[in-house]
């Protein structure tokens, strides 16, 4: 079983996206056959936020969101597990200093070193931070 870190943009591309990036299908896949995503607590609050965007944008509505919520619900049941551990407020602010990333990257980057995990992201910013750091990104 593979476990790593989830960022919230994979998240999206795979629920809300209409072409979805074949990197999100391939670790939605992973999730599917029995892989563990790891996220922080404010995973939650990215995703809620793709969705209510996505909505004032008219890319989605109530209806469709609450849809694509109810599938959702069986992976995130089975397959992510959200750490809802206190953050450092300045460990976060030194990580995002150091990687010239928004402090909501930065607890996804904190995240995987803390526990040692490859991540999964379509942020272009976080890969490379991941990379100069050491966090292997998730092929």
């Amino acid at each position: 079983m593979t476990r790593f870190v989830l960022d919230a943009s994979v998240t999206l591309a795979w629920l809300i996206d209409r072409t979805v990036a074949p990197y999100a299908v391939h670790i939605r896949q992973l999730l599917l056959g029995g892989s563990r995503a790891v996220v922080p607590a404010l995973w939650q609050m990215e995703v809620a936020n793709g969705f209510v965007t996505a909505e004032r944008r008219a890319m989605l509505t109530p209806s469709d969101t609450a849809q694509i919520l109810q599938t959702f619900d069986v992976v995130l049941r089975n397959s992510i597990e959200i750490q809802h551990g206190v953050v450092s407020l300045r460990r976060l602010i030194a990580i995002a200093r150091q990687s010239r990333l928004t402090a909501y990257d930065a607890a996804y980057l904190g995240l995987a070193k803390d526990q040692q995990l490859p991540i999964a992201t379509l942020d272009r910013g976080l890969e490379e931070a991941a990379t100069l750091v050491g966090v292997p990104l998730l092929p």
